[in-house]
């Protein structure tokens, strides 16, 4: 562990820090100001979509009505990326003629990009078309994305809205929150910062691939393609899925030190910047640093313990006369280094990203054992776009009704009463998570289907398994890359797993906001907790902790806890 390393931690928590104000202004300002940015200029655009699309902006809906959009929205996108796919080999835009995605795999591919999970069994240069990455894919990026931040914003309606009595209980309109997403927030940052990767050498060419003659005389082949244009949504909108298959550690899509840091600061922004925008919303700031300092105080942990672990030797490779002066360096780029490759898995994983600049395969037991975690606590260090802090909530209301049955009274957030049904809710959201992990976990440890992608047995075995349905549940999209997840079982209980860690989890989220908008606020009594300050956000970090630990510690433990121990006593499997 070194000087430099941390001071390429401390920076970007800087940088973030420094963005989170005036970016959740911004979107303070594209979601619940009276006037959008620049009405002049996308204004127009924005009332022109509404009536082509025959949508009415002054008509808000319900929790159930806001869900059902969102759930009809998806399944089509989801049919037209599967389309596409499948039809690949007919379309334009093929200049490899590639031919068509199989079925499974198509499914599991629009599935994963439907979620925001970009999840990849595939090797993206050579099985999908420009046309697939650009119309396909990189369109579940930018919407996905949008989806997430709309559905964000709907449940922190539901939760600061103060209602007359018998007002409608609504929570805003989903496609004028889809659009204004798409519009003002991720399309314009998109174009920009593509520029900006393009000047520092991303590539962005239709042009198809190059055969070149290499410096030792011998024939290469260098896939080429639109990667800039889908680099920067692939981070800003936490989506995660490259354009090749070794991901951010490719130099097409990441090729320097400044890329690699502006695309971690691109994946943490919007998250981080929804914390202000949520404190806005409460009309008490504190609220939302409050959020946020949970959310930091987590990353801190991850982050820390994640560089412990890779800056020392790996004990497996301790046997082999092998320099492990720089810490375990396998897996990784030689042009990160073991600082920037801990920072970005803790990142990544963090925020339901799943880009990779190295291949947490790799990483040593306990350095797995970081991102594995950062995914099981729910996807709330920062989190996906919205996602994070719509999961956070819930865990907010969990931290509520825990404070008020320690005092003995109603718990009360932001005025409101919590109540039973609250509470089932919260609990239904909190239990879909490892239900689904664990489930789907148990059946591949089990299934001759199952273990037949494993390149590795005994505990690390395990924990390629259950990192791949932690990954998919929690919508991140990295992975323990030793398994061979391109099978038709694989694809299909990793699609499934997909849908539902994002819509069984989702739907609960938007019935709080929909069962807490109508609500009559209470003034703040003697015996209220506060939720703005050191002691909440402590409770929320130990709750966030406990619910994480007590779920997933037995399972953790038989994989990558017992790896360590054996791998610290010479044996290796």
């Amino acid at each position: 562990m070194t000087f430099v390393g941390w001071i390429q931690t401390l920076a970007f928590a800087g940088v973030i820090l420094a963005l989170t104000r005036p970016l959740g202004a911004f979107l303070y300002r594209v979601y619940e100001g009276e006037q959008q940015p620049l009405p002049k200029l996308l204004g127009p655009l924005e009332r022109g979509v509404y009536r082509l699309s025959g949508v009415d902006p002054r008509r808000e809906q319900t929790w159930v009505e806001y869900a059902f959009a969102v759930l009809a929205f998806s399944a089509l996108s989801l049919l037209g990326t599967y389309a596409i796919e499948r039809l690949q080999h007919v379309l334009p835009f093929n200049p490899q003629k590639l031919a068509a995605v199989p079925a499974d795999l198509a499914f599991n591919t629009a599935a994963s990009f439907t979620t925001n999970t970009n999840w990849q069994s595939y090797s993206g240069e050579s099985t999908m078309s420009y046309l697939t990455q650009m119309a396909g894919l990189a369109w579940h990026n930018f919407t996905s994305a949008a989806v997430g931040i709309a559905v964000a914003i709907a449940v922190a309606r539901g939760l600061t809205r103060r209602l007359a009595p018998g007002a409608p209980k609504l929570i805003g309109n989903f496609w004028v929150d889809l659009w204004r997403g798409l519009l003002y927030v991720l399309l314009p940052v998109s174009i920009l910062l593509a520029l900006v990767l393009v000047s520092q050498g991303v590539i962005q060419t239709l042009s198809a691939y190059r055969d070149v003659t290499t410096l030792e005389g011998g024939k290469q082949l260098v896939a080429l393609g639109p990667v800039a244009s889908q680099e920067v949504i692939k981070e800003l909108g936490t989506n995660g899925g490259g354009f090749f298959n070794a991901n951010s550690a490719h130099p097409f899509e990441s090729p320097t030190p400044f890329t690699n840091f502006l695309e971690m600061v691109l994946i943490f922004a919007i998250p981080a910047a929804l914390t202000y925008t949520y404190g806005r919303m409460a009309r008490n700031q504190r609220q939302g640093w409050a959020i946020l300092a949970a959310m930091g105080v987590l990353f801190l942990v991850g982050v820390t313990s994640a560089y412990w672990a890779e800056a020392h030797p790996n004990p497996a490779l301790a046997p082999l006369a092998v320099s492990q002066a720089r810490g375990n360096m396998e897996g990784k780029e030689v042009r990160f280094g073991v600082a920037a490759s801990a920072l970005f898995a803790t990142v990544t994983t963090g925020a339901s990203c799943g880009a990779v600049n190295s291949m947490h395969d790799s990483f040593t037991p306990l350095g797995g054992l970081v991102p594995l975690v950062n995914i099981q606590l729910g996807e709330v260090v920062f989190g996906g776009v919205g996602a994070g802090l719509y999961g956070m909530l819930v865990f907010v209301v969990l931290s509520v009704f825990i404070a008020g049955l320690m005092v003995g009274r109603t718990p009360e957030y932001l005025g409101k009463k919590i109540e039973a049904r609250e509470m089932k809710l919260a609990m239904l959201y909190v239990l879909i998570f490892p239900l689904i992990i664990l489930g789907f976990s148990a059946w591949a440890v089990v299934s001759p289907l199952g273990i037949a992608g494993l390149s590795n047995a005994g505990p690390h075995g395990l924990s390629e398994i259950l990192y791949a349905f932690t990954s998919g549940a929690g919508n991140n999209g990295s992975a323990f890359a030793g398994l061979n997840a391109n099978t038709p079982f694989w694809n299909v209980t990793l699609a499934v797993t997909m849908l539902a860690g994002r819509f069984l989890m989702l739907i609960p989220a938007l019935a709080i906001a929909g069962s807490m908008v109508g609500k009559k606020v209470v003034p703040a009594g003697p015996g209220t907790f506060p939720t703005d300050g050191a002691l909440f956000t402590g409770l929320l970090v130990s709750v966030v902790l406990i619910v994480g630990a007590l779920t997933f510690f037995p399972a953790d433990s038989l994989g990558p806890i017992v790896e360590h121990f054996l791998a610290s006593a010479g044996k290796v499997f």
